[in-house]
């Protein structure tokens, strides 16, 4: 039996939405015939499918038409109710600005569907926490993209601390960014709304909410944190050439402890030039062995494995420190991280399967940033406080 899901996509004509959650995600779904369906919790049987049928959403007609004839999605339209109102379409998909989601999104659930949205879910805790209460007192299934616990990378991190690789973890450290380009004399390679405040741009709450899942998923709850912000580049040229002032932070250096004694500390930068193994690589030491993830490739080095430096300035370093690190196979292939969530969100709906990274989740990311800026506006360090 074919299950077949009508999705509002909205804001997919943005980087993000178009490459990895329409191109890659959805439109890869349907050309592999859909998702498979067992017997389960749910109404699945052997060989049952869910295949997506999306409408895409969006307020310009002509970035609709090309996103139309690069898909191959007949359906589109620039009016959210008429695609809302289409009792197919069962679940609402959120991936515009994140200023416009929480009116999108409150809107979507008024009307009874069930929610699948970017981060941040709103641009306060306040908000954020309303979504998930709005969404659980209409009893619509709700979930919120944490994309990063799909990397190839951070799984092989998971495998060794399953494994008992790390013995006792004692820190996290995170090194994020890369240089994103002003505008004036090469191209920006992000959209102008980030660095502007009152677009609900910034680094603080656009990466602080997925340091918040990587860390409560992978190392331990947040219980408390430091945060200092930066505006390093003042001036960016916007999409059209036009100059403009940066008004949100584009730095952002962050203590967290965690759950067990453990420190874990993030670097992000949209100002920083890459000598590291990739835009993100996570170093996890503990008393038994380190290792070091990028987005997809992790090594390892164990206690037997550690170099004994001796510090002696007045001699050329003897030690090659990029010697001496296994690096961890692939235990299978890695699916896109996007579409194994969209995945198992489609399975959750239809088929009522498990899905935890609801909208409360989704606040806890907001909550992270908000509490990022107090802290850099106090200069201190805040608790964390559970959320419910």
């Amino acid at each position: 039996m074919v299950h077949k899901v009508g999705i509002v996509m909205n804001g997919v004509t943005g980087r993000m939405g178009t490459n990895q959650h329409l191109m890659r995600s959805i439109i890869e779904i349907i050309k592999q015939g859909g998702v498979k369906i067992g017997p389960g919790s749910g109404t699945g049987k052997d060989g049952d499918v869910i295949v997506p049928d999306p409408t895409l959403v969006g307020r310009n007609p002509d970035k609709l038409k090309r996103l139309v004839e690069m898909s191959g999605i007949e359906k589109w339209t620039t009016d959210v109710d008429e695609a809302l109102d289409d009792p197919d379409n069962v679940i609402y998909f959120d991936a515009q600005t994140t200023d416009r989601r929480f009116d999108a999104v409150m809107h979507a659930i008024e009307k009874g569907k069930h929610i699948y949205c970017e981060k941040p879910t709103a641009l306060t805790l306040e908000r954020a926490c309303a979504l998930h209460h709005a969404a659980e007192k209409a009893g619509v299934k709700h979930g919120v993209v944490q994309d990063k616990l799909w990397l190839p990378g951070l799984l092989k991190l998971k495998e060794l601390r399953e494994s008992g690789f790390f013995g006792r973890i004692l820190s996290v450290r995170g090194e994020f960014g890369y240089w994103v380009f002003e505008g004036d004399r090469v191209a920006a390679q992000r959209p102008s709304w980030n660095y502007r405040k009152e677009d609900g741009g910034g680094i603080i709450m656009d990466m602080l909410c997925h340091w918040r899942y990587v860390l409560d998923n992978f190392f331990g709850s947040v219980r408390a944190m430091t945060c200092l912000g930066a505006r390093h580049i003042h001036k960016r040229w916007d999409e059209a050439g036009e100059p403009y002032e940066a008004t949100a932070e584009d730095a952002a250096f962050t203590t967290f402890e965690l759950d067990g004694d453990i420190v874990a500390h993030f670097n992000s930068s949209w100002a920083v030039r890459v000598r590291r193994d990739d835009l993100l690589v996570l170093q996890v030491d503990g008393t038994e062995g380190t290792a070091v993830a990028g987005l997809r490739q992790c090594r390892t080095q164990s206690y037997a494995e550690t170099a004994k430096p001796v510090w002696n300035p007045d001699v050329e370093q003897p030690i090659d420190f990029y010697e001496g690190w296994k690096l961890v196979s692939d235990a299978a292939e890695y699916p896109n991280a996007f579409k194994a969530q969209w995945e198992l969100f489609l399975r959750h709906v239809v088929n009522d399967e498990p899905f935890r990274w609801s909208l409360l989740e989704g606040a806890k990311g907001v909550q992270l940033a908000e509490l990022g800026f107090r802290s850099w506006q106090e200069r201190r360090w805040v608790d964390v406080p559970g959320l419910k």
